[in-house]
């Protein structure tokens, strides 16, 4: 495994939507790193407005670079949810122009393809690109039972098979989550997104292909195999866990220290209120055979 590079100087912090971006300024500045944030307007929240920023639109690339420039941001993190932008709502400045065959490719391939790229082309304008994690440690999921529900035997048979089959279909690019009940696989994520993914399983147990078996099965969530873990970490929160539950599901498992959970506490606690386990698997010894 490569060793990560040290996070040197001012934090250079490229925001999408959600609160990571936040938590991400606030766990630098308790270390005491300087940091300016950018963010993407229509993606992230007003919320960056307490820190340095600078508010760009998509295609802004001059003024994007203009700020990270003029604040010796070299050390990057790029964080948040942001969706395909709509060509119309696009805003082209000289820096975009200057870097147009690389937004040619963002409109090509799957999301691995599409960030894959976009880490590089930061990397090759000399920034180094790091993690959330690498920033907020504990933002990671951590081995072994959280919370104080831990998976049955029945749970874990469930969890193996649910990781295989991410596993297998993430070398297609297709997504970072599945559930399975029993031995069944009963959905597996695709351009949706987990949350969509849950509601379909909660439909199933409604319409009664899976009611009667009581709360049963397992949602898992990993990275693909090759994926940019630097910059499209799969995430859990209250929310996943909520829909979880709505879904009849036992549990939730992820891939200890490759999973953020944002909300950690409220995590863990709608995970007890619920009476749902969480738990995080180490891959390591998988991913080494």
């Amino acid at each position: 495994m490569q060793e990560k590079e040290k996070i040197k100087g001012p934090l250079g912090i490229i925001a999408g939507g959600g609160q990571l971006p936040c938590v991400v300024a606030e766990a630098a500045e308790a270390r005491g790193l300087p940091l300016h944030i950018v963010g993407i307007r229509g993606e992230a929240s007003p919320a960056i407005e307490r820190f340095p920023h600078t508010w760009i639109k998509w295609g802004e690339f001059g003024k994007l670079f203009g700020a990270l420039n003029d604040n010796a941001c070299r050390d990057l993190v790029i964080i948040g949810g942001v969706t395909r932008p709509d060509p119309s709502n696009i805003r082209l400045d000289l820096g975009a122009l200057k870097n147009l065959p690389f937004l040619l490719t963002l409109g090509k391939g799957g999301d691995d393809h599409v960030l894959s790229n976009v880490v590089r082309f930061f990397e090759k304008k000399g920034y180094r690109v790091h993690g959330a994690g690498d920033v907020v440690p504990e933002l990671l999921v951590e081995e072994g039972v959280l919370g104080k529900i831990a998976p049955s035997a029945a749970d874990r048979a469930d969890i193996e098979l649910a990781f295989t089959v991410v596993d297998a279909l993430g070398r297609l690019d297709v997504g970072q989550a599945a559930v399975v009940i029993k031995g069944y696989v009963v959905a597996v994520e695709a351009a949706e997104g987990t949350d969509a993914m849950l509601d379909r399983c909660a439909a199933l147990r409604v319409s009664g292909r899976t009611r009667g078996q009581g709360r049963t099965g397992v949602l898992v969530k990993m990275p693909k195999p090759g994926q940019e873990e630097r910059v499209d970490l799969p995430t859990i929160g209250p929310e996943t866990i909520k829909k979880a539950s709505a879904a009849g599901l036992a549990g939730v498992a992820v891939a200890a220290g490759r999973v953020l959970m944002a909300e950690r506490g409220a995590t863990i606690e709608a995970a007890n209120q619920n009476g749902l386990f969480l738990f995080g698997q180490d891959l390591t010894a998988e991913s080494d055979r």
